[in-house]
């Protein structure tokens, strides 16, 4: 639809050009672009408390970046609700800046009764939608809306051995279906390698018999090369993890590591434990790719949602429509485009 007819459109190789283009210079035009604006990227971690967050958080980003790590006089107490703390700082590292959110869930899962545990959390989420939908729907539009969506939601297991418990399941279930999730079993250096393997095993199997969909899901996969890829990920998850900031010497090199009485435990060692491979895929190969999910798939659902429900009216999410001003429209013909 749309082509003048009679026409087909050819691809032209390299080969047949009379000479060099240039084209490929486009590459090096975005890259200078992004390396001036800088990106966002807003991670989320969920699970109790002491599990590590905070730790495999700065872990991950080799600098101070957990609320708790930038909070003077930060105290530990239990929360009796769960409540949304975030904050930002911006990374930068060979010309490439990142605002970098980290966002905290103190509270979840720590009472005696944990029910509905979750729902600050989906409503958080959907609120981050809602905000850049608002945004978007302005008749004058900033030229960069303000990103604030979870683009990935870390959550984290505690290294029972066992299945998975029901908040997990019920958490994992409704969050799935908004948020991007990256399991993790947490302090993984308390279970033995055949332990691990087992336990990893049996949450694997919880997760296809629950129906949760974690991240990378099949269904995204874009070709056959991305397909193998993601397969060997989703062959992994959840990764079995361990956090420190604490550098210690190993055979002369300094690495990330925590001493115990039998060695070191190396945390960016793969035959360790699985930290390198989640570091890799958060930040070193889909970083990008978490950003497009959250935006063209779980944002554009709460965006089809929204707009379709029936009882939304356009002066609740501010939209002021104005005749057009060239004269040859009138108010209720620029509605009707709407």
């Amino acid at each position: 639809p749309g082509r003048v007819p009679g026409l087909t459109a050819g691809v032209i190789r390299g080969a047949d050009l009379f000479g060099y283009v240039g084209i490929e210079a486009v590459l090096d035009q975005m890259r200078r672009k992004t390396m001036k604006a800088g990106f966002e990227f807003n991670i989320m971690v969920v699970g109790q408390s002491g599990l590590g967050k905070s730790t495999l958080v700065n872990t991950l980003f080799k600098s101070k970046v957990s609320r708790k790590s930038c909070t003077p006089n930060y105290e530990e107490k239990i929360s009796k609700t769960v409540k949304l703390q975030s904050v930002s700082h911006v990374i930068e590292e060979k010309g490439v800046k990142m605002k970098l959110t980290v966002i905290d869930t103190p509270g979840f899962g720590d009472q005696i009764n944990n029910e509905n545990c979750w729902e600050p959390i989906v409503k958080y989420v959907n609120e981050q939608y809602e905000k850049y939908l608002k945004e978007e729907l302005h008749v004058n539009r900033k030229r960069r809306i303000p990103d604030t969506r979870v683009h990935c939601c870390i959550y984290f297991l505690p290294a029972t051995g066992h299945w998975l418990r029901p908040i997990d399941i019920e958490f994992m279930k409704r969050l799935g279906k908004i948020v991007s999730i990256v399991p993790v079993i947490a302090k993984a250096d308390t279970l033995t390698i055949e332990e691990r393997l087992e336990f990893k095993q049996r949450i694997r199997q919880d997760l296809a018999a629950n129906g949760i969909r974690v991240y990378p899901q099949k269904e995204y996969d874009e070709d056959a090369e991305d397909r193998i890829v993601n397969d060997r990920i989703r062959e992994s998850i959840p990764f079995a993890v361990v956090g420190t900031d604490k550098e210690h010497q190993v055979n002369g090199n300094k690495v990330l590591g925590r001493k115990t009485k039998w060695g070191i435990i190396e945390v960016e060692n793969a035959a360790h434990c699985e930290f390198a491979n989640l570091r890799d895929l958060l930040i070193r190969s889909h970083l990008q790719d978490l950003k497009d999910v959250t935006h063209n798939i779980h944002y554009e659902t709460y965006r089809v949602r929204r707009l379709n429900e029936s009882n939304m009216n356009f002066s609740e999410l501010e939209l002021s429509i104005r005749p057009l001003e060239n004269g040859n429209g009138d108010k209720s013909e620029s509605e009707s485009h709407l």
